[in-house]
Parts: C-alpha cells; structure tokens; sequence
C-alpha cells in the first residue's frame, strides 16, 4: 500500500477516487477557474486558505465530474462529491447572510447609480459594486475567516478539504453564469434584489419638472385612433413596397442575448 504525507497530521494512506457517473464536470480543462472578476474573488478567498496539495487534489476533482450535485441556499451550499469510499461525501459551506437593514442599506446605494440596476437585470456584476458594499459599511465577499464555514464528511482533518475546493472551484465557475447567486449566498434571491432596488429607486428625490414639457409629453402620449381594415381582400393580403426604414435603426446590442439572461441560467454542467 502506498502513503502520502499529509501537510499537518503525517502518514495516511493514499486513495484514489471511484469513478463517478453523471457528475457535474468543470469547464476549465487547465490553467485557472472562472474567467469574470468576480468569480476570480471568490476563488481568490479559497486560496488564500494556503491548504497546499489539496488545492490541486481539488481542481483534479472538479474537472474529473467528482462533484455529484451542489444547491445553493440563502447562506449555505450542499454538495456530495464521490471519493475514495462507496458512499459520497457530504460538503457544507456555510456563508454569513447580510441583515435586513443591512440590504436595505446596500439597495440605497445601488440605486443611486443606474447603471448598477441595469447591468444586474443585464446578468452583470458592477465593476464597482465591491465599493457600493463598502459605501454600505458591508463585503460582498467573506471579508473574514469566520465569515466562512465549511465542512465535510471525509476522514481528512484538514478544513477546507480536496472536496471542499472541488466544490468552491465549480461555484466559482458558476458565479461566472450567473452573479446572482453571490447574491444568494449573502442572504438575497435575485427577484427580493430587484424588488428592493426599484422601491429604492422610487423613493429617490426627482427633479421638479417643467409644466410646458410635461404638457408636451401629454401630448405626445395620445394616441391615435387606429386606421380601419381595408374591405378589399386582393389589397388586405398583397404584398406592397415597404419603405427603406420599415425596421427602423438596427443596432448591435451592448448586452448580448440581455433578455435571455433576466431567465437565469441552467445551473451547472454535467458531464454528459
């Protein structure tokens, strides 16, 4: 039997894992995980954790389809990875949620910006919305060890383990599909955000406006009664010119594919 040094407790035996069948399987085949900043953060926190050799062992898994399910869940993620026994592993990650006044806090601040709003309805994380939380006295990320708890079934003593890194380096990848679950894991699904931003949103003061336009836009806002349907057949289905700007401006969007995006995303991928 061979053995492998452990980084703080010794010998222990070496294993090797089962093969796991319809597993969630990482993108990344090589090099780093997650390709969007934020999704970097989060797994800059995991290795900041300084947990050596495991971090490897960790990536290993993720891309093999070790992982076999993860739910998200305000503040905690569950997992099971398949290891070396025949039963899985359960892994927990536990994530300090945000109070409620907290959230309304963090919800003024977003809303004073518009473009914050909008590129979250766009499925974007803010280059700046780190500086929003800390506009708001808050992190959006584990600021802290105690921030952050995780746990696993293994016999490893180390924490964070093999199968926890697994676990975190696939959430990363899925934090790159969809922010929203940051989000979640802070205590707030995407729909209570968008809620929360549009009642802070309202409650903005605005500026006075002018009575002339605002009876120029009255009257632009009337609508006119509709043209009635020709009687005759031939001339109701034939196909006339159309003028030159019947499409009117086409423009590329600046978000691809924006109002799919507002559908979330399917979470994860299998390996099949």
């Amino acid at each position: 039997m061979s053995w492998r040094w452990g980084d703080d407790y010794g010998y222990f035996p070496a294993s090797r894992p089962r093969a796991a069948k319809g597993g969630i399987k990482a993108q990344s085949k090589r090099g780093a995980f997650g390709e969007s900043w934020w999704a970097k953060r989060w797994i800059a926190v995991l290795e900041g954790f300084d947990i050596g050799a495991r971090l490897g062992r960790g990536r290993s898994y993720a891309r093999r389809g070790q992982v076999l399910s993860i739910t998200i869940d305000k503040g905690m993620v569950k997992a099971k990875v398949q290891g070396s026994r025949p039963s899985p592993y359960n892994v927990t990650i536990k994530l300090k949620v945000l109070a409620a006044a907290d959230w309304q806090k963090l919800a003024t601040v977003l809303s004073q910006q518009a473009i914050f709003t909008a590129k979250l309805l766009a499925g974007e994380m803010p280059q700046d919305i780190e500086q929003a939380f800390k506009d708001a006295g808050l992190s959006l990320f584990p600021a802290k060890l105690k921030d952050l708890e995780t746990e696993c079934s293994c016999p490893d003593w180390s924490n964070p383990c093999k199968h926890i890194a697994a676990v975190y380096y696939l959430l990363g990848e899925e934090f790159d599909r969809n922010p929203f679950l940051i989000f979640k894991l802070r205590g707030m699904d995407r729909e209570e955000l968008v809620a929360r931003l549009d009642q802070s949103g309202q409650k903005a003061p605005r500026r006075k406006r002018n009575p002339q336009s605002a009876i120029a836009n009255q009257q632009s806002e009337i609508s006119l009664p509709p043209e009635p349907l020709v009687a005759e057949v031939s001339e109701f289905w034939g196909s006339g010119s159309l003028p030159d700007d019947v499409f009117g401006e086409v423009r590329v969007p600046p978000t691809p594919a924006a109002l799919v995006k507002r559908l979330g995303n399917f979470p994860f991928w299998r390996g099949e």
